[in-house]
């Protein structure tokens, strides 16, 4: 059966980049006991697949990997199980069972949307320079290719986005069809507030060259079902001790 894990990345482990991730899940599995399928051939490896990786030195309480497993507890002992084994900043929020019509694909390619929440190290911007900025039309952004560069319009793939008192709440649209960062919102919003006079710093998130004067935060991330926006876990269904073999 296919299992998806929702857990965290905070703190110091939010400096550690995807394939340390997955080396840490890949440990996390066998210290843990998870009965966890391999793949076959000369050198098999954990079936284990990770939703959108998350930028280096942003944090997260809406990250994602499915795993094949041969059998499994519950979900609540899975839980236990795993968040004893492992670290304090990657902790194990949901462990729930993949529905059989979704069990073809994984988590990557389940993803249509991210929540974010972007904190602003210098205090919160002005609430109506905010809602110009996101009341334009278009939003156009320099995109660059191995071959090119281009002007693409990000406005649609912003779905929602509200000021709150801790931050900035974004709703943007993920995944590899059509994806969008939150550093590149903050990208196009420093133009924007240069262009009106109240220039904010340059640069990038934290953890990269330079320092943005944000945070970004990852609350969830979603698929899409019958044109809704629902949480990744909620294509799979919680194992009861009963079932759980």
């Amino acid at each position: 059966m296919k299992i998806r894990i929702k857990f965290t990345k905070t703190g110091r482990l939010r400096f550690i980049g995807h394939l340390d991730v997955m080396r840490y899940f890949q440990k996390l599995m066998r210290r843990a006991g998870v009965d966890i399928r391999y793949s076959e051939g000369f050198s098999p490896h954990q079936i284990m697949s990770f939703a959108q990786p998350l930028g280096l030195g942003d944090t997260s309480e809406g990250e994602y990997v499915d795993i094949d497993v041969l059998s499994t507890a519950s979900s609540e002992e899975m839980i236990r199980r795993l968040n004893e084994a492992g670290k304090e900043e990657i902790r194990i929020l949901k462990y729930v069972k993949i529905a059989d019509e979704t069990r073809r694909s994984n988590a990557m390619s389940n993803v249509a949307a991210a929540d974010y929440r972007v904190y602003f190290r210098g205090g919160l911007p002005d609430s109506n320079m905010l809602a110009a900025f996101f009341a334009q039309e278009n939003i156009p952004v320099s995109k660059k290719t191995k071959t090119k560069e281009e002007i693409v319009d990000i406005r649609p793939l912003i779905y929602d986005w509200g000021l709150e008192e801790e931050g900035l709440f974004l709703r943007l649209s993920a995944g590899s069809a059509a994806n969008l960062k939150p550093d590149t919102v903050m990208e196009a919003w420093n133009a924007f507030s240069q262009k009106e006079g109240q220039a904010a710093e340059a640069g990038h998130s934290e953890g990269g060259t330079q320092s943005f004067p944000y945070h970004f935060h990852r609350l969830e991330l979603y698929a899409r079902r019958e044109g809704q926006l629902i949480p990744l876990y909620a294509l799979g269904e919680e194992i009861k001790e009963e079932s759980a073999e």
